[in-house]
């Protein structure tokens, strides 16, 4: 088998088409849309990396007219033009091949194809030791395919890829790759609006150039009167005569053009170094900090030489040299291995009014890890790494001192797991007042941007921190501790994050300003900190035992729901397999796929897509019930108990506070945000979180909280009303929209309200109404309408609220809190529906948010002085979790609803209700002032 070089082909246009569409809205912080940059990119590095080409070419359309347009006025006169957004891409898309040194080709008059057709040509005739790859999402291409010429396309997506050679064109189409020509040609192109021979389809068009050889041979035939011509039938023969004009057009415009005149030299299409420069900025300013990183890793792949890697060498202790890096950033780092230079760093920090301080551990376990040194920065490019081991020292105990100070302001990222782990080393760091990845938070609400230290850093300050894989290993299998790192190691990259992260706080502090965000940053934000921390260690008792026997149960109940359900199939199968879970359902028990969703495997069978099977076959209940056991079972009942620690003897989740866009806190390793409330075993599963003995579970829930702040945000004077009355909103909007009395509302009615209380405030329109109450389209419809007519106020607020997107670009809660919604302007109708119900959403859910956090930071304060004994263990949705002292309960339930109901004033009142038991899933309401 000869192996030649490559010379790889980009059909440009197509893949920045494939890739917008493929991805989902990808902005910068300033808003700018990126997805095609990024996923053309990612195409780029793909192949760049799996063909190892020698040569490159990049083609592009011109925006003028081609010889096909001057030939047919109609050519692709049908096409919508596309979203404005996609064509501002493709300037930068060029920008980022002209950074990797590759050569642009394209020409007025002519199509990228035409490019590619002329390119490839000329490879294969005069260089017959090269073959030639055309990457492309547009199979136009393959009439260009031969013994050395192939079509690399993305088959789904961007994800999966298929390459075409001869063979699998006419496996494909049953052609040779020149014959598609006159294939395209009979049949037409409606995505080109090339009409070709009317009445002829592709089934048609495949066996006339089958048997004919090509469209020149069928009218040769037609003009002959060949023998063949019993293969055609009469209709068809007089169809090809009537439009042999069309025909001929048609090959005319469906034939790429081989000889477009092009200053074309092979030696400028050689792969050469890449400009890491541009690469740099260009990648800084989209914010590509993930494919930066994969920058020198491709070069190197490639044979080429990277410079992109910084050297790091730390900082002889006995001297303030800088090191000399390619960036030109100061970095004073030092490592403080002596009690001698540890008392030179505490003379150094006396005074000080702010230190940025980093840990380095042996685990990402905060309440387990071994502390192995602490890092600390006072000014810009000098930072300093002391290991644990001094810490105990004389010096180290100063050092302890100012860790503890309340008067020097700590700035850190991530301080949540900093002051933990020092915590767990008996240091008590305090103030936490500035947190980077918070601030970065605030400032980038809704961004789907990573908030990692290295990332922002790249993204603020164009600058690739040392990556923690250069110390621990590249392969997770093979990866060792920080703790078995040499210290001398350590220490740079330890310091490099203390001084980064004192930059980024000096950046950041200025933004927050300029965005009127240090209110909440400093009254909510940070003061919430050590209070998730003290809920984290904290942690929640769980009754083992109680879980195991319920773990038997249910697989007993398991057992016999797989067993019915296999025997409603008619066969064995494993019910967690989609694929056969798909021949059962569709092709063996015949349930109509009508309506049904589709994946990239076939017809989908996740959770919505059975609900609209419902009432179609009786396996359909049973596999909701199987689904829902097991998904219990196996996150919860079998989970939980492996969670618990051994040295408290509780479960430690961890509260996220920099992941919702509306501010919302989330809980991972284990999530017990997601316990299910509803129905029976959801209820037992919560039984399983009980107290410790002489104390109790504490429940305050705040009372729909967020359709009193939809009230209040809209100034509806109905809505205001009936919580200011004390009513049941829901039973009062029934009566309002059904024109009843409240008595006579039905359950039905109520139901439907309840519904669309919840959901029109967030874009839910009549056909979701309809799906989710029973109602019929036109009731629902109906009902949405007489439901804006009650509530005017709100119907106005939500109109008002996507307009202010619309002019500002942002939407806010009643506390200020921000999210940039750049997409409200969007030409496309999908992206910009979505911006619209994020618009209505942040000011109500992100307000609630806001609320149940001033909350927890009152009732902290409140009790930390009245009540110590009392803890603070679950924060879920509106509702807060407390393990209280038996005896204090009435007491302790007065404080915690009056700090609730007072965390801020609306124009309704605020309701929370308490409940009491012995475990979460079993609590009773009391009755508190």
């Amino acid at each position: 088998m000869i192996t030649r070089d490559k010379l790889v082909i980009f059909d440009g246009n197509a893949l920045v088409h494939r890739a917008f569409h493929a991805l989902p809205p990808l902005t910068t912080k300033s808003g700018q849309m990126v997805n095609a940059v990024y996923g053309f990119t990612t195409i780029l590095f793909r192949v760049l990396k799996e063909l190892k080409p020698k040569y490159v070419v990049i083609t592009f359309d011109l925006p003028a007219p081609t010889f096909r347009h001057q030939a047919f006025k109609e050519y692709k006169a049908q096409r919508i033009k596309k979203p404005q957004e996609l064509y501002d891409q493709i300037p930068i898309i060029k920008e980022v091949v002209r950074a990797f040194n590759l050569p642009i080709y394209e020409q007025a008059g002519y199509e990228a194809d035409d490019v590619i057709g002329t390119v490839s040509k000329i490879i294969y005739d005069e260089y017959p030791t090269l073959e030639t790859m055309i990457v492309t999402g547009d199979l136009d291409t393959l009439q260009l395919v031969n013994d050395r010429t192939f079509v690399y396309t993305p088959k789904k997506g961007l994800g999966e890829t298929v390459i075409y050679n001869e063979a699998q064109v006419y496996e494909r189409y049953g052609l040779k790759p020149e014959q598609l020509i006159d294939y395209k040609a009979l049949r037409g192109d409606a995505s080109d609006n090339i009409p070709g021979v009317p009445g002829i389809g592709e089934k048609t068009g495949q066996e006339l150039i089958k048997n004919f050889g090509s469209m020149a041979g069928i009218y040769q035939a037609l003009a002959k009167k060949d023998e063949k011509l019993h293969l055609i039938s009469p209709k068809i023969q007089e169809l090809l005569k009537t439009y042999i004009s069309e025909a001929e057009l048609a090959l005319k415009l469906v034939t790429i053009v081989r000889d477009v005149k092009l200053d074309f030299k092979l030696e400028d299409c050689e792969l050469k170094q890449f400009d890491e420069n541009k690469i740099l900025k260009i990648f800084h300013d989209l914010e590509f900090k993930s494919l930066l990183a994969k920058v020198p890793e491709l070069e190197k792949t490639l044979g080429l030489k990277s410079t992109l890697v910084l050297d790091r060498e730390l900082t002889d202790t006995t001297t303030t040299k800088p090191v000399a890096v390619k960036n030109k950033i100061p970095q004073n780092y030092q490592l403080i291995d002596t009690e001698e230079l540890l008392s030179g760093l505490i003379k150094y920090l006396s005074g000080i009014k702010e230190l940025a301080v980093d840990t380095e551990t042996s685990s990402l376990d905060p309440y387990t890890a071994d502390l192995v040194g602490v890092s600390l920065c006072a000014s810009v490019g000098e930072a300093y790494f002391v290991p644990v081991k001094l810490l105990s020292s004389k010096a180290g105990k100063k050092l302890i001192e100012i860790l503890e100070n309340k008067s020097i302001i700590k700035v850190g990222h991530n301080l949540k797991f900093d002051r933990a782990v020092l915590n767990h080393a008996g240091i008590n760091l305090q103030p936490i007042s500035f947190d980077t990845m918070i601030a970065s938070y605030l400032l980038r609400a809704g961004s789907e941007r990573t908030l990692t230290l290295d990332s922002l850093v790249f993204q603020e300050f164009g600058y690739r921190m040392q990556p923690i894989e250069d110390l621990i290993g590249a392969k997770v299998k093979e990866q060792i501790s920080m703790d078995k790192v040499e210290i001398s190691k350590v220490a740079w990259y330890a310091a490099e994050d203390a001084d980064f992260t004192y930059r980024l706080a000096e950046k950041l502090n200025k933004e927050l300003k300029e965005q009127k965000l240090v209110k909440l940053f400093n009254k909510i934000e940070m003061p919430l900190v050590p209070i998730l921390g003290e809920m984290e260690k904290a942690g929640v008792k769980i009754d083992v035992e109680y879980l195991a026997q319920m773990n038997g149960e249910l697989s007993i109940i398991l057992k016999k729901l797989e067993k019915k359900i296999h025997k409603l199939a008619g066969r064995e199968f494993n019910i967690n397999s989609p694929k056969q879970l798909k021949e059962i359902l569709f092709d063996e028990l015949q349930i109509s796929t009508a309506g049904l969703r589709s994946t990239k495997t076939g017809v989908s069978t996740a959770a919505s897509e059975l609900e609209k099977m419902r009432g179609l076959h009786p396996i359909i209940e049973e596999l909701f019930e199987w689904r829902e056991l097991s998904k219990l079972q196996s996150t919860y009942v079998e989970a939980l108990p492996k969670l618990v620690s051994e040295s408290t003897g509780r479960v430690h989740t961890s509260y996220n506070q920099t992941v919702a866009a509306t501010g919302r806190l989330s809980s991972s390793d284990p999530n017990l945000q997601n316990i299910p409330i509803k129905g029976e075993w959801g209820k037992r599963v919560r039984q399983a979180f009980v107290a410790e003995s002489g104390f109790v579970l504490l429940s305050a829930d705040y009372s729909q909280i967020e359709l009193r702040i939809v009230a209040h945000l809209a100034g509806d004077a109905k809505m205001i009303e009936v919580f200011k009355a004390g009513r049941d909103i829901h039973t009062s909007t029934a009566a309002f929209v059904f024109d009843v009395k409240p008595e006579e509302v039905t359950s039905d009615q109520r139901r439907s309200a309840k519904e669309v209380n919840f959901g029109v405030l967030y874009g839910m329109g009549a056909w979701g109404l309809a799906e989710r109450t029973g109602l019929s389209r036109t009731e629902a419809q109906d009902f949405i309408k007489r439901y804006f007519q009650t509530f005017s106020g709100v119907a106005s607020w939500i109109e008002n609220i996507k307009l202010q997107a619309r002019e500002h670009g942002y939407v806010e809660t009643l506390f200020g809190r921000k999210r940039a919604l750049p997409e409200i302007n969007s030409s496309i109708v999908q992206v910009r529906n979505g911006a619209e119900r994020m618009a209505i959403n942040l000011p109500v859910q992100g307000t609630a948010a806001d609320m149940l956090k001033v909350a927890m930071i009152r009732v902290a304060e409140k009790l930390s002085s009245q009540a110590p004994r009392v803890r603070m263990l679950l924060q879920v949705h509106d509702e807060l979790v407390f393990e209280v002292p038996k005896a204090d309960v009435q007491m302790l339930g007065e404080i915690i609803k009056m700090e609730m109901e007072q965390a801020v004033g609306l124009s309704v009142p605020i309701k929370v209700e308490v409940k009491v038991g012995e475990n979460w899933g079993e609590m009773e309401v009391v009755n508190v002032k």
